[in-house]
């Protein structure tokens, strides 16, 4: 019988997320502790890269962690970016996210529609004559830059934060007690082996979000208990409520 629910994702900050129903409808505890943190990298890392912020006219931002990071970066050297400096932004709501920093002028803020680049580039064609740079995590591929060559943009890609290990406190590892554990990337995985070596799986449920989560899982020799998205339950949400009425 399930009973307390590892959730490793920040708790949500809306109380209507349908993580809440769950724990309310199945009388379970949920437990949210993300296995891993984004960690910026210092102006002494960042200026290895010989990268100048004010050599580029545009940025691209596809999180809101590159959004914080562009900005920590700039404050830190000083720089003060110019007012005319414009913004491309995968989604709506990371582009409203720069209202954090500096004030929100539709002539200089655009957004995707579908939260991936693909949707950005026809306008960022648009203002060819931009010099785009894409502050990115240190773990990327290289698609972005793929699709900006392809169109001949003038672009350059560049390291601003990390995802590290958000080690458990040596109280929080004695007083594990989970029966369900839910991953939503491979390197959370590698964050969880990394504080539980020892990690036995016995009657303990696992859940995965995403192909190459659960391919973690299975590659770390831990059996999967339950898998999404599906046709049937393309969020995390509907296939834990679908797991949990079935579980007997």
């Amino acid at each position: 019988m399930i009973k307390k629910i590892l959730i490793s994702q920040p708790e949500p900050s809306s109380e209507k997320s349908p993580y809440y129903d769950i724990a309310n409808d199945f009388g379970v505890e949920l437990v949210f502790r993300p296995f891993i943190k984004v960690e910026g990298l210092s102006t002494k890392e960042f200026r290895q890269q010989k990268i100048g912020l004010l050599d580029f006219t545009a940025v691209v931002f596809t999180s809101r962690h590159a959004i914080d990071n562009y900005f920590k970066l700039a404050k830190e050297m000083r720089i003060t970016i110019p007012e005319d400096m414009k913004y491309f932004c995968v989604t709506e709501t990371i582009a409203l996210y720069i209202q954090k920093y500096v004030q929100y002028r539709k002539r200089k803020v655009f957004f995707g529609t579908t939260g991936k680049i693909d949707s950005l580039i026809p306008t960022m064609v648009k203002h060819k004559t931009e010099k785009y740079l894409v502050p990115l995590s240190s773990v990327h591929n290289d698609d972005v830059q793929r699709l900006l060559d392809a169109k001949k943009l003038n672009h350059k890609e560049c390291v601003m934060y990390r995802t590290v290990s958000n080690d458990f406190t040596e109280e929080e590892a004695k007083n594990f007690d989970c029966d369900m554990l839910v991953f939503f990337s491979p390197t959370g995985i590698k964050a969880f082996t990394k504080n539980f070596p020892e990690f036995k799986q016995g009657d303990i449920r696992i859940a995965t979000f995403g192909p190459a989560t659960a391919k973690a899982v299975e590659e770390e020799g831990f059996r999967l208990d339950l898998e999404a998205p599906t046709k049937e339950y393309p969020s995390m949400t509907a296939a834990l409520r679908w797991y949990l009425e079935n579980d007997k």
